[in-house]
């Protein structure tokens, strides 16, 4: 390098001095021309016929004096470039020098931090002010993984649709510890308005994971996994598949042989959601291109974005995020889409056309009311917990839904023997209650000398005791929930999975009945004069 900036400046100063030379050159050649000309006009007073043949040569001279000029300046240019491109490629030798070092660094600490955290606390309160790094010297953790991502999405910015594209690359080491990311946006072109929608995806999904290799070998790392959440692109680089597609084969190509440049590389087939941060990275790349500055009324600069619902143009402070998925849009089609789910009885998923993604009721707070999000919250529970799993705190001020499980697991941190005894405290209110009789705990009493104090159900009891025997309800014995015939033959299947006899309770074995009760009614399966 420093013999290549040598000979550019030999070269340099050659050229200017060439062209000093050729300066004074022509000014001596002006000061002769001159002279001859003054000599040729007093010549010409006294003989007007004489003519200087020397004239003629003067423009000819001017002429490969300015074709000189000319030569000179155009090869200082190319010089100039060259070493402007000399300097632009130190500068980034000396960048990821920098890069290297900062890993190397991140990963030192993050391997000190590791080993100081499996020392035991006495062990590290005797001995720790004598601790020494066993790392200092070390090599290189050997191991990392590689994530890559590539989207691309229809998207609107103001009155238009675009397409745009994004790749994301998240490197991490062998703990899945974020070490290095990349996000940038990419040029689709054609392909994305193409009609052949995979080949333009696996295209994309190929330009994220090069730029990942390319990443992980201007890192210097030696050995490493690539992960790829696309079934056809890793069927392509383990040459399973074949691609017929000339780009998309151009690119399995160069994946090809970058792999080639690491000691080990080898590539592994995830789940969408194991791609980490990667599919994070692309999507923010899509943002970014999609984002404007623009004036409010304060006359403060903010970024805007087009809702895809609505196509009202919106703070970005002000756009909702799926989680998952990623697709945005403003808090007031968030808003009303969420309540309508909520209304239906059903939980709210991405409004995008397609998209799977459950919308977290976490972050619905920035734009529902507390309550909704409350009711919100316990649906999902309720519907996470199996019927015969749930418990109700029995306190009339509390009544929290909690699962068996995870009660017990709450009690036995803080109270011995609850798992034989009964006893269970409540998550929310921290009373405590009895899981068999599902009343408040009765000290010093076992249940059945409980149930012996009191004969008697409760007000509660009674009132529902007295609804179910009007309505002709039939408990389940299994789960004790409340069970009604709408229609139908006797034949019940509770939600809780126990079958048994509407009529006397009795349990059905192997789809058939254990009591005499007869099967269905006729008024029980006819409805509005047809039968059902």
């Amino acid at each position: 390098m420093e013999m290549e900036s040598g000979v550019l400046t030999e070269q340099r100063r050659e050229i200017e001095e060439a062209k000093t030379l050729n300066s004074d050159l022509d000014l001596a050649f002006n000061l002769q021309m001159q002279e001859a000309m003054t000599a040729s006009l007093s010549i010409l007073n006294h003989h007007p016929s004489t003519v200087s043949p020397s004239s003629s040569s003067t423009p000819k001279k001017e002429a490969e004096a300015e074709d000189f000029d000319c030569c000179s300046t155009s090869f200082l240019e190319d010089i100039e470039r060259l070493d402007q491109e000399r300097k632009d490629r130190e500068e980034s030798e000396n960048l990821m020098r920098e890069m290297r070092e900062d890993l190397d660094r991140l990963m030192h600490d993050q391997k000190v931090a590791s080993e100081i955290m499996n020392i035991p606390d006495e062990e590290w309160e005797e001995y720790g002010d004598d601790y020494e790094d066993p790392f200092e010297n070390g090599e290189r953790v050997s191991f990392f993984k590689v994530y890559s991502k590539g989207v691309e999405s229809e998207e609107r910015i103001r009155d238009m649709k675009v397409i745009v594209g994004g790749i994301g690359v998240a490197i991490c080491d062998s703990k899945d510890n974020l070490i290095f990311e990349v996000s940038k946006g990419i040029d689709v072109g054609a392909e994305g308005s193409s009609s052949n929608k995979s080949c333009a995806g696996v295209s994309v999904e190929l330009e994220a994971l090069i730029e990942g290799l390319n990443t992980a070998f201007a890192l210097d790392l030696k050995n490493l996994t690539f992960f790829v959440d696309h079934s056809m692109l890793y069927q392509y680089v383990t040459g399973a598949v074949q691609p017929q597609n000339s780009k998309i084969s151009t690119l399995v190509n160069q994946v090809s042989l970058l792999q080639k440049k690491f000691a080990d590389c080898k590539p592994s087939l995830v789940a969408c959601s194991d791609v980490k941060f990667a599919f994070r990275f692309a999507k923010d790349a899509i943002v970014s291109q999609i984002t404007w500055p623009a004036e409010n009324s304060k006359g403060k600069r903010k970024l805007k974005e087009t809702c895809v619902i609505c196509y009202e143009d919106t703070d970005v402070d002000q756009i909702f995020s799926v989680d998952g998925c990623f697709h945005r849009y403003c808090f007031p089609c968030m808003k009303q889409h969420v309540e309508v789910k909520l209304l239906q009885g059903t939980t709210a998923k991405c409004p995008h056309e397609g998209c799977k993604s459950e919308v977290s009721i976490e972050t619905c707070g920035e734009f529902l009311d507390p309550k909704l999000v409350d009711i919100m919250s316990q649906r999902k529970k309720e519907a996470s917990i199996a019927v015969t799993e749930k418990v109700y705190c029995p306190y009339p001020r509390c009544s929290a839904l909690m699962s068996k499980s995870e009660v017990l697991e709450y009690t036995n941190s803080s109270f011995v023997g609850g798992e034989k005894s009964g006893a269970r405290k409540c998550v929310k209110c921290h009373y405590f209650f009895c899981i068999n009789c599902r009343v408040p705990w009765h000290y010093n009493m076992t249940c059945y000398d409980y149930k012996r104090s009191k004969p008697y159900p409760r007000r509660e009891d009674k009132m529902l005791d007295s609804l179910a025997k009007r309505k002709l309800w039939r408990q389940c014995v299994m789960c004790k929930n409340m069970v009604e015939l709408a229609e139908g033959c006797y034949h019940i299947t509770c939600r809780c999975g126990y079958e048994f006899c509407y009529t006397c309770g009795a349990k059905w074995k192997n789809k058939k009945p254990t009591c005499s009760c007869p099967i269905w009614d006729e008024r029980n399966i006819i409805r509005d004069g047809r039968r059902r």
